[in-house]
């Protein structure tokens, strides 16, 4: 009937993507028409330019109340998408149709699922109309839905707008995300901000003198309560939903109301971001009882303080107590001090926070209630300023906030954001955004974005070790500069960051729990998404990673309250063919920073205890080097930095050493891997001559020894005392076990039974092999070791070591020859090791000599010599070698992938 309208449309070949997305949208509810295809996005980006109506409803507008009605829709549309003939014919039909039916614009204003009216049914227009339906090409919808975005180009095709308020990455054109908190927390609206300083001077531990007071505990019995939180969630009670600001109603003043100018009671607060104190108890003029709140929803894991206090007074000598601490041991017992912020002093003279306090005291408390034992801390300060406002805090503090701003800052520098990627992992049980920074090169070819190894560092899994968060910084300030060994850095790496695993505890001021009462880094291997989804979806992302490419090195940073200096925790390789290979990197560290990281501190031992924290789960899931970096509360004990303080630029430059490491330990030339290699072992021979001679046997090691078990040397990590789990809550346990239960009721389901008498054979002699070989392994352990004596190899020159043959695909011989002239070369498949047997054959790779001699002297405490620099060659790879010939093929992988 209208030859143009159908040679049109027989022209016209819908897209297969948009017609599908149409249907799904139609089905939703999004659209009016009840049938058809997405319009061409040229026609529409057409339409949006010159139609400020249209585009108003289709972005940002109303819906239907912007058009006036739904012809006055199709006429903004349609005369753009048909050609001129059928335009004529349309308009031809419109005015007839109007003379004829006025019935159609009463219907049309009514809601569309209603029928038409009859007369239209065997009307022209409704030939045209079905026509128009039933065709491939419908007129253009009618446009219900705001989540279509264009482009400018206007041969771009539409696409979907992501969810709001879903994945909101930081962004100018908004304020900050403003925290979540509980429902229960109150939170003042006030807005606390700390300037970073150094102090110009070493800030020296305290030296106990032997007569500090210990006072008694009053209570407020006997005292005065000045500040008290109300319904604090401990345990029993769990997490049901947050929102921002927290509490909602009027924000009580909870401290004391000063009777006069003369009233000299401190006013404490500590209900803002990152704050703990939950009762002040005011005992004497100038001497305050502190009581911390535990974790949110425990009864413990009293450690973190951080509060303000007001109405000081300059010439007063004030003492402070904490009276509920858990910890039998502190560094506040070797001389460690409170932190002190003046906010005088940062806004007249650019101070910002210092170490403070006389006649410091760590003591067990006396009053015995039947329940777990508390310890006290008590110390007394003067004030600099009448009428300051001041803070305390256990650490230099480090909040959600201050993450946030860092990134935004990061966000905004046009150079930074090329080359580092600002993700949402997941959000928090209250619902933080727990952030993923993805930071690398942008490489040439898909090729060389795929042969990229990876690291993942990670912080801030126990909120109140904000010592991992200015670890973090300074590791973030050193790879995100223009420094030719950070440009280096991301031309051989892609980088995982972490930089706040527990936003939610950070927020609240816990010292050690997320908001499901239980300590994250006890529970990496839970399968409750939703109860733990920070470290659940960490381990995810790791896991994807491992499939795309090589991670060498996992670390996460923590703080450490019972030991000073800062050290790494690994996990001791059972493979010969590594051996001793996970000791490296932290050796190299210790170089690098010989007057703040102690290797004597480390530990490799694997605890069943500690099966569920992330160094080790990461180990198990094929990750060599897997790490717990722990930073002290306290200071240093080593080097030119002996009996001092930590300070914020301290913990800075152990992020920055901890990439110069990374350089260190990949570098082409194996001169320092082999070096360490031969110190470790060295270190190790002496270890175990301690060991004998403390069950007094006289052992001469010199055969092969490399069958000692290594766990049966050390001891075990001397960490925290929350180092057991406290298993799961009991409204998580028995989902827990359905969570289970389903999982094996699905592997059951999936196993397929053996039909023929062949696939029987299969597995019988599959299973024979694999018992077979496991009984070539050597099991011995430490007990039959002392009465095999073996001992040590006799001379250094009879310890060459083989070259590495690896059963993994990635670490195979060609691999190994390539990466040797590639940048992105792993020591650990270059590096030899000792040989089980001494009449193996002793192969060397040509060109590849190593001796086994230590190259330093080995002091009696094994510690590195304190304040020297390694004599190692400074020699990093060339910057400009950016078009390796050979890389590793790994299709359709791109730096940016979101693993």
């Amino acid at each position: 009937m209208f030859p143009a309208l159908e040679t049109h449309l027989k022209q016209t070949i819908p897209d297969p993507y948009e017609d599908f997305m149409y249907r799904h949208l139609q089905y939703y509810g999004y659209f009016k028409a009840q049938r058809g295809s997405l319009p061409n996005s040229a026609t529409h980006q057409h339409v949006r330019k010159n139609n400020p109506q249209y585009l108003l409803h289709g972005s940002l507008g109303g819906k239907d109340d912007l058009i006036p009605d739904t012809l006055q829709k199709e006429k903004l549309l349609w005369p753009t998408s048909l050609s001129s003939a059928v335009h004529r014919q349309i308009e031809a039909i419109n005015r007839d149709f109007h003379s004829c039916h006025p019935d159609w614009m009463q219907w049309c204003s009514l809601s569309s699922l209603q029928p038409p009216p009859p007369k239209f049914k065997d009307s022209p227009a409704s030939a045209l109309v079905a026509g128009i339906t039933d065709s491939h090409m419908l007129s253009l919808p009618h446009l219900r839905s705001r989540q279509l975005l264009y482009d400018e180009l206007d041969e771009v095709n539409p696409r979907l707008r992501e969810p709001q308020e879903l994945f909101s990455i930081l962004s100018t054109k908004r304020p900050l995300l403003a925290p979540r908190w509980p429902i229960e927390c109150e939170v003042i609206k006030e807005n606390i901000h700390h300037i970073e300083w150094a102090p110009p001077q070493p800030e020296y531990f305290y030296q106990p003198k032997g007569n500090e007071k210990v006072p008694e505990i009053v209570g407020e019995k006997k005292g005065t309560v000045v500040y008290q939180l109300d319904s604090v969630p401990t345990e029993g009670s769990y997490f049901t939903s947050s929102r921002v600001g927290g509490k909602q109603g009027i924000i009580k003043e909870l401290a004391v109301t000063l009777q006069g100018p003369e009233d000299n009671t401190l006013l404490f607060e500590s209900r803002f971001e990152s704050g703990n104190l939950q009762k002040a108890v005011r005992v004497d003029t100038y001497e305050y009882e502190l009581t911390l709140r535990t974790d949110l929803y425990t009864n413990k894991h009293t450690q973190w303080f951080y509060f303000r206090v007001q109405n000081t007074r300059k010439d007063a000598t004030y003492r402070f107590t904490i009276v509920n601490l858990l910890k039998p041991k502190s560094l506040y017992t070797v001389g460690m001090k409170p932190l002190l912020y003046s906010q005088m002093d940062a806004n007249t003279r650019n101070i910002g926070w210092r170490r403070e306090g006389n006649e410091i005291k760590y003591y067990k408390n006396n009053t015995d209630d039947g329940q777990q034992p508390f310890y006290c801390l008590t110390w007394t300060i003067q004030f600099p300023y009448d009428q300051d406002t001041c803070f305390f805090a256990h650490f230099y503090p480090y909040t959600y906030t201050d993450l946030q701003c860092y990134l935004l800052s990061v966000a905004n520098n046009p150079i930074q954001s090329q080359f580092c990627k600002l993700q949402t992992l997941c959000r928090s049980l209250a619902g933080n955004t727990v952030y993923l920074l993805t930071i690398t090169n942008p490489s040439q070819t898909p090729q060389e974005a795929a042969a990229k190894k990876a690291v993942v560092l990670s912080a801030r899994v126990h909120p109140g070790e904000s010592n991992g968060s200015w670890v973090m910084k300074g590791f973030l300030d050193f790879i995100l500069s223009n420094s030719p060994d950070a440009q280096l850095l991301r031309d051989i790496f892609v980088f995982k960051v972490l930089p706040m695993l527990n936003p939610d505890g950070v927020i609240v001021g816990n010292y050690r729990c997320s908001l499901a009462g239980r300590d994250l880094n006890r529970h990496y291997k839970t399968i409750l998404k939703e109860s733990f989804p920070c470290i659940w979806y960490t381990r995810n992302m790791i896991k994807r990673l491992l499939e795309e490419r090589e991670v060498l090195l996992y670390c996460d940073f923590h703080g450490h309250s019972r030991k000073n200096n800062t050290f790494l925790y690994g996990c001791n390789n059972n493979n010969r063919k590594y051996w001793l290979h996970e000791r490296v990197f932290p050796l190299m560290l210790s170089k690098n920073a010989p007057d703040k990281f102690s290797f004597h501190s480390c530990n490799f031992k694997v605890q069943k205890c500690k099966e569920g924290t992330g160094r080790v789960v990461m180990w198990r899931m094929g990750i060599l080097n897997s790490y717990t970096m722990e930073s002290t509360f306290g200071g240093s004990t080593l080097g030119s930095k002996r009996d001092t303080h930590f300070t914020i630029e301290d913990l800075k430059s152990l992020g920055y050493h901890v990439c110069d490491t990374l350089l260190d330990f990949c570098d082409p030339d194996q001169t320092k891997f082999t070096q360490c290699l031969a110190e470790l072992k060295e270190l190790l021979r002496q270890e175990i001559h301690k060991k004998f001679h403390e069950l007094g046997q006289d052992v001469d090691l010199e055969e092969s020894w490399s069958d000692i078990s290594l766990s049966d040397i050390e001891s075990s990590t001397s960490g925290s005392d929350s180092s057991l789990s406290d298993g799961l809550p009991v409204h998580l346990a028995n989902i827990a076990d359905e969570l289970t239960q389903k999982k094996k009721m699905f592997k059951k389901k999936k196993k397929k039974s053996l039909q023929t008498r062949k696939q029987r054979n299969e597995q019988y002699q599959k299973k024979n092999l694999m018992w077979k070989l496991k009984l070539t392994e050597d099991t011995s352990e430490f007990a039959s070791t002392l009465q095999k004596h073996p001992a040590f190899f006799k001379n250094s020159e009879n310890s060459s070591f083989l070259p590495m043959r690896n059963e993994n695909p990635r670490l195979n011989e060609t691999n190994l020859n390539r990466r040797d002239k590639d940048t992105s070369l792993d020591p650990s498949m270059a590096t030899l090791i000792l040989p089980k047997n001494k009449g193996r054959m002793q192969n060397k790779k040509p060109g590849f000599t190593v001796s086994c001699s230590p190259k330093r002297t080995i002091n009696s405490s094994q510690e590195p010599a304190p304040g020297m620099k390694p004599n190692w060659p400074r020699s990093r790879y060339p910057a400009t070698r950016r078009d390796c010939a050979a890389m590793a093929a790994h299709p359709s992988l791109h730096i940016y992938t979101y693993p």
